[in-house]
Formats: C-alpha cells, sequence, structure tokens
C-alpha cells in the first residue's frame, strides 16, 4: 500500500490518541467548576467560569493530528510550520515530542525531503509556501481550521468574480496572510486588509472620494496586493475576516463599507458591487457570547488566559475590560508571590507587572480562557489564584 503523502483527515488513530491529549490537557478542577455550575468558592474567593471557554473542535483537531502524526512516524523528522495554535504550553509540549517548530516558514521554508513530514498549523499557510512545499515532497499534515477554509473560499470566489477582498484581521497575522493569498490565485485578484474601525472609515472615505491616493498607499503598504490600486480596485469590494476577530466590530466593518459603497455607487447597484458573508468562526462567537452573559453579573475582576499572540483571547481580554479590571495572563506561571501578576494590557497590548491585583476581602473572579487554551492551565491559574489566599487545593 502506498504511503499517503498529504490528508487533511488524519491517519485514522485520532480517536485513540485523543485519550493522550485529554490526558495531558484536561484538568479534574475544572470538571468539578462544570459540575458545580462553573463556579468554585475557597478562601474568600468566587470564580465564576464561563459558560463556553477553552479548546474548540479545529484546536482540538488540530493537537490531535499532530499526536497521530508523531504516532504514525515514530522516527521520521516532524516540522511544524509555525505555531500549531497560539498557547505557549501547547507548543512546548509538541516540541518535547521533538517537533520543532519553523518559527518564520513564509521566509524560510527548511530544505525537505521525502522522508520527512510536515504538519501545517490550524492558520494554514499561504498558497505559495504550500506550493514550495508540495514541491519538495514531503508527507504533509495539514490541520488547517474548517472554519478558515470557509473564508479561503469566499475570497477565492471574489476573486474571480472580480471584486477585491476586504478583510477583517491583522496583516501580520498567520491566518490573514493565509486567506489574503487566496485572493492572488485568480490571476488579477487583490486584497485590502483593515485591521480596525478606524482602517475601515479611512477606506471609505477613499471610496468617497475623500481620501488622499499617497497618504492611502503609505498607510496599508504591508496591508493589500501587490500593485494594489485604490482608485479602481475598490469599485467592486467583497467582505471577509480572519475568523478570531470582535464579531461585533467585524459587522460594524462591513456595515461600514455597505453605506459607503451604496452612498458612491446608489442603492440600487450593490448587488454588482459589494458582497458580505458572516464567517467569524463559531467557536470565537460563542465565547466572546459567553463572556458578555457572565459580564452581565456583578464581578470584581475578570482572568483572561490564553497566549499573548492568540487574537480570540485578545478580543475576549478586550471585551472583558470594558467591564471590569481585566488581567490577560498566558499562563498560571505569571501569577506570583501572593501580590504579583505579569499580564497584557487588552488595551495597548504592553506586557507589565502588577502588584496588588487581587483585593482583600470577598472577591468575585469572572474566568475564561481563549480558544487556543488547554483546560489544564486554566485550573493550574485557579489554583495559582488560590494559592495567594494560602489556599491550597489537589493538583490535577
Amino acid at each position: 500500500m502506498s504511503e499517503t503523502r498529504y490528508t487533511r483527515r488524519g491517519f485514522g488513530f485520532r480517536a485513540e490518541v485523543h485519550k493522550d491529549v485529554e490526558r495531558e490537557f484536561d484538568s479534574r478542577l475544572v470538571q468539578q467548576m462544570k459540575e458545580q455550575e462553573n463556579r468554585l468558592s475557597a478562601g474568600g474567593l468566587t470564580f465564576r467560569l464561563a459558560r463556553e471557554f477553552g479548546f474548540c473542535y479545529g484546536v482540538d483537531r488540530a493537537v490531535d493530528y499532530a499526536y497521530e502524526t508523531r504516532r504514525v512516524y515514530p522516527d521520521r523528522r516532524i516540522l511544524l510550520m509555525g505555531e500549531i495554535i497560539h498557547n505557549p504550553v501547547v507548543n512546548q509540549r509538541l516540541s518535547d515530542m521533538d517537533i520543532p517548530i519553523v518559527a518564520d516558514p513564509i521566509a524560510d521554508v527548511p530544505d525537505l525531503g521525502e522522508d520527512d513530514v510536515v504538519i501545517i498549523p490550524a492558520f494554514g499557510l499561504p498558497s505559495s509556501t504550500l506550493d514550495k512545499l508540495k514541491a519538495a515532497g514531503p508527507v504533509l499534515v495539514d490541520t488547517t481550521c474548517g472554519s478558515v477554509l470557509v473564508v479561503w473560499k469566499n475570497v477565492s470566489r471574489y476573486a474571480k468574480s472580480g471584486f477585491t477582498s476586504i478583510i477583517h484581521g491583522k496583516w501580520y497575522h498567520e491566518e490573514t496572510k493565509a486567506t489574503a493569498s487566496q485572493a492572488l490565485l485568480a490571476g488579477d485578484g487583490r486584497y485590502l486588509v483593515v485591521l480596525n474601525l478606524e482602517d475601515a472609515d479611512h477606506v471609505c472615505e477613499y471610496i468617497l472620494g475623500r481620501g488622499d491616493r499617497e497618504e492611502f498607499l503609505a498607510r496599508f503598504v504591508d496591508a493589500c496586493s501587490p500593485g494594489f490600486d485604490p482608485d479602481t480596485d475598490l469599485s467592486r469590494i467583497g467582505m471577509a475576516n480572519q475568523t478570531t476577530m470582535l464579531a461585533s466590530e467585524s459587522i460594524q466593518v462591513a456595515d461600514r463599507f455597505r453605506t459607503a459603497m451604496a452612498e458612491r455607487f446608489g442603492e440600487d447597484a450593490l448587488d454588482e458591487r459589494f458582497i458580505a458573508f458572516d464567517t467569524i468562526c463559531s467557536a470565537t462567537q460563542e465565547r466572546q457570547d459567553a463572556l458578555q452573559s457572565l459580564l452581565g453579573e456583578p464581578l470584581d475582576l475578570a482572568l483572561i488566559v490564553g497566549g499573548y499572540n492568540s487574537s480570540n483571547t485578545g478580543h475576549l481580554a478586550r471585551i472583558a475590560s470594558r467591564s471590569v479590571p481585566t488581567y490577560h495572563i498566558q499562563h498560571a506561571g505569571e501569577i506570583g508571590g501572593g501580590s504579583r501578576i505579569r499580564h497584557r494590557d487588552p488595551k495597548t497590548g504592553e506586557i507589565r507587572e502588577t502588584t496588588d491585583w487581587l483585593p482583600d476581602g470577598e472577591v468575585t473572579i469572572g474566568l475564561t480562557a481563549g480558544a487556543s487554551t488547554p483546560n489544564l492551565e486554566v485550573g493550574r491559574v485557579v489554583r495559582s489564584v488560590l494559592e495567594c489566599r494560602g489556599v491550597t487545593i489537589e493538583r490535577t
């Protein structure tokens, strides 16, 4: 039987390796909280856990496939083309399994041969990088998330129909780079990435004839397709997004572009000039909605657990910070010495250290985690906070 050289479906052992993943990344403490209506009280602290949090299906699948790959190829060199997900605990575990991460897989495709095995991360890869990998001939294990593939299909369809893709996302993010590359597969396809409402408004002003061409090109120099011409490439647009963006903001971005296009070309012309689909990942939406619900209850502060470079975790922190003091931490090791916490500021992105962050007396803490954060780390965070109050509970 010939060897599988490319797979998006794994090797048939996922159910078996998933048991290993659960043993390594699950938490009895978190399970206990779920059984107690997502709450835990001890030492004057009450933790309120969001209804939806942590690993999503796409992350589960990607991690399972990585474990499965090592099982199928115990003696082969296996390379991971960038972080499989944005969580330092998970990526370190794969490194411990001798699956090293290629730090910059776009700029630095390593020398590969047919005996090598390459794992494509959940964010996907730009089409040009994937072409290089296929040409080199290694076994390819593609863990690209299904929600990302849905966005790719829309962007590809836009390009083939002569529409420019307006992508709400971070131009430097792995997923957005991969998504943008899909627009270039149709010959003269075009894309423009807008980070936020300010960027969206800037582009809308240009659509309405109130922008400066040179200033526009300088602003979006890293966020547009080669040879992008705002005078012609904004006449027909299709909306897309990085799947982990703030859902409410993606909706506002699309609404502002629709309004601008209607004002510029008329309502009757919209069907020929504007297309929009909701492509925010359902897991991202569910975690944001669950946090919004949690914030409707009395809380003294919020802890958001997940990688600092995790887009969906960062947006959860932004949401929480509008209501209560919020600390975005990567893992339990950020909490130390009873009064110190290292965290990422949700508004500025600055990594800082805060002392006396946990108030005295009775405190209610809202708790959630990004879609790439294992339950194990959520449980560790709860234990570390309790230890600040001198409470020790069973380790899981």
